[in-house]
C-alpha cells in the first residue's frame, strides 16, 4: 500500500507539500497539484480520512440537507455543490430530509461523528439553531433565518419583477402567479412580492395563489392547476414560482382547451432542464443556481479556515425567452 512518502518521491516534492495539498492548505502552484494528484493516481494512493479527521479536529467533508433529491432544481444544485467542494478537495455528505423532522437527529449524529468542517443547509424544515450548536460554519440556502454564518439567495424580487413586465408587454391584461407554499415563509416569496408591485404600478388585474404544501412534495400540481384555471378563464398571463409549475401548466392547459402561448403566456422560474424539454419551452427567471453553489461552498470552507465571509451573498437573476411567450 503506498504511503505519503511514496506519493512525495514519485511527484519530487516533499512530504510537507503533499500533506498541503490533501488538506488544501497554503499556496500551492496548479503544476504542483497536478503532480501530486497524478501520483497518487498511479500509485492508487488513498488518503486515510479518518486520521485526518482525528488530527484536525475535522474532516475534509461539508454537510448539505436538502428537502429534495429527485427535483430538478436540487438536482441540479447537488451537481454543482459536489464539483465546488471538489475543486477544493472536499467532499460532500447528502441528506435529505423530506421535510421529516425526526431525521435531524440523525443528521446531527452523522455530522458531529464525521467531523464535518461545515454545513449547508437547503431545507426549511429544518431546524437550523440544533446544527449552530455543533459550533461549525452553518450557511443557508435560499432559507430565511437571522443566525448562520452565510445565508446565499438569488434576487428573488427581481425575478417577480422580470416576469411581470415580460408578460405585460406580450399584452396580458389578466396575471395570475402561482406562488410560494401554504404557511411557508421563504425568500422565495419575493418573487410575488416584485410580480405584485409591476402589475400595481402598470394599473393591471392580477391574483396571486399559493401551492399547496402536500403538492410540492409531491412534486404533482395538476389538479391544483386544473381547478385554478377552470375557475378563472379570463386569465391570459401565468407566471409560475418554478419550472416543474410552468411544465404542469402546458399539461393542464391543453387538458382544458387552453393553447399556450396563443391563449396564456407563462414564465416559469429556475431555467432548470425541463424549461427545454416541453411543447412549447418555457420562458424562464434563469437563477444562477451554478455561481450560488460555489458561493455556498466557498463561505463555508472559508469559515472553516476561520477567515471572515459575509452574511449575505445574493445574486442576479436574468429572463430568458423561449416558445411559452412568443407567437412567432
Amino acid at each position: 500500500m503506498a504511503t505519503l512518502k511514496d506519493v512525495a518521491a514519485k511527484s519530487g516534492v516533499t512530504v510537507t507539500t503533499v500533506s498541503r495539498v490533501l488538506n488544501n492548505r497554503g499556496y500551492i502552484s496548479e503544476e504542483t497539484r497536478e503532480k501530486v494528484y497524478k501520483a497518487m493516481k498511479e500509485l492508487n494512493y488513498q488518503p486515510n480520512e479518518i486520521a485526518r479527521s482525528l488530527s484536525k479536529q475535522k474532516s475534509n467533508i461539508l454537510g448539505v440537507i436538502v428537502p429534495h433529491i429527485e427535483h430538478p432544481y436540487f438536482a441540479k444544485l447537488i451537481e454543482y455543490l459536489e464539483r465546488a467542494a471538489s475543486k477544493q478537495n472536499y467532499r460532500i455528505m447528502l441528506c435529505n430530509s423530506h421535510s421529516e423532522f425526526e431525521k435531524e437527529i440523525d443528521y446531527l449524529e452523522m455530522f458531529q461523528s464525521n467531523r464535518v468542517a461545515g454545513i449547508m443547509l437547503c431545507s426549511s424544515n429544518v431546524d437550523i439553531g440544533k446544527f449552530i450548536s455543533l459550533n461549525i460554519p452553518v450557511v443557508s440556502y435560499e432559507r430565511n433565518v437571522d443566525v448562520g454564518t452565510t445565508s446565499i439567495e438569488c434576487d428573488n424580487f427581481q425575478g417577480g419583477v422580470l416576469a411581470a413586465t415580460h408578460l405585460i408587454e406580450c399584452g396580458c391584461k389578466n396575471l395570475l402567479h402561482f406562488s410560494g407554499i401554504e404557511n411557508e415563509k421563504m425568500p422565495a416569496d419575493e418573487r410575488c412580492n416584485g410580480f405584485i408591485h409591476v402589475c400595481q404600478k402598470e394599473g393591471v388585474r392580477h391574483q396571486e395563489i399559493q401551492c399547496l404544501e402536500d403538492d410540492y412534495y409531491k412534486m404533482d400540481y395538476r389538479n391544483f392547476i386544473e381547478k385554478v384555471l377552470k375557475e378563472k378563464p379570463e386569465v391570459d398571463g401565468i407566471f409560475a414560482s418554478s419550472d416543474v409549475i410552468a411544465a404542469q401548466v402546458i399539461q393542464v392547459a391543453k387538458r382544458v382547451g387552453k393553447s399556450i402561448p396563443d391563449d396564456i403566456k407563462l414564465v416559469g422560474f429556475d431555467d432548470v432542464n425541463v424549461a427545454t424539454l416541453t411543447s412549447p419551452t418555457i420562458t424562464t427567471i434563469h437563477q444562477p443556481v451554478k455561481e450560488m453553489a460555489y458561493e455556498a461552498i466557498g463561505s463555508l470552507i472559508k469559515s472553516a479556515e476561520n477567515a471572515i465571509v459575509p452574511s449575505k451573498i445574493m445574486l442576479p437573476v436574468s429572463l430568458i425567452k423561449r416558445e411559452s411567450t412568443s407567437l412567432e
